[in-house]
């Protein structure tokens, strides 16, 4: 590690260390037609700006009026299914990512987290993957922090935390814009595609594995 300027490794969630698949929690219990349009891109049914809502502090408790208001009551029981029953929507940790985790730890760099996710659903990530937990040594989630990827001060509030220096930090999301905020604040933010991609940016950038 003494001819490396990287010190630390900052990891998203969502799309990085965990999948994360709505139809998955969703497929079985409701009709077809219905889950292929909750889940569409264009977000039809609002589940993922609701989401978002909830990612960057609100309650669900306080939207779910809104989603009753804007999508009907049909689609909100859903959305309440969801929220409900959010561990279904993490049916795994992406292939090789705890191994990196670990690995990086063996070999002295420091490991983090740093996700937009809801204060009411982020512990079901530890509680089922308790691995995480173990080999990170803390985490900042938006929801708690009412702050939100890709907004400067969560980026900021995180090396503060965590006593990092963000030119000596590597952060992996696998949301462009997200990355652009990391950048922005002198991280070295990468977009995210596949551990082994991963290795291999952090092998460009000195870390030795």
């Amino acid at each position: 590690m003494a001819n490396s300027p990287i010190t630390d490794v900052i990891f998203d969630f969502c799309g990085v260390l965990l999948d994360w698949n709505t139809r998955a929690c969703l497929e079985g219990k409701f009709p077809d037609d219905v889950v292929d349009r909750i889940c569409a891109d264009d977000d039809p049914c609002g589940f993922f700006h609701y989401e978002d809502r909830m990612d960057a502090g609100e309650d669900f408790a306080d939207i779910y009026p809104d989603v009753v208001r804007e999508q009907g009551e049909d689609i909100a029981q859903i959305f309440k299914y969801y929220i409900d029953h959010y561990e279904d929507a993490l049916p795994r940790t992406l292939p090789g990512m705890v191994e990196l985790l670990a690995d990086l730890k063996a070999h002295g760099y420091g490991v983090w987290g740093l996700t937009n996710w809801s204060h009411e659903t982020f512990h079901l990530a530890f509680a089922k993957f308790p691995r995480l937990e173990q080999l990170l040594e803390d985490t900042v989630v938006s929801g708690v922090e009412k702050m939100h990827k890709p907004n400067a001060d969560i980026y900021e509030l995180a090396l503060k935390r965590f006593g990092l220096k963000a030119e000596q930090c590597v952060f992996f999301d696998d949301t462009a814009k997200n990355v652009v905020g990391a950048n922005e604040v002198g991280i070295h933010g990468i977009l995210f595609e596949g551990a082994l991609a991963a290795r291999d940016s952090l092998a460009q950038l000195g870390v030795r594995l």
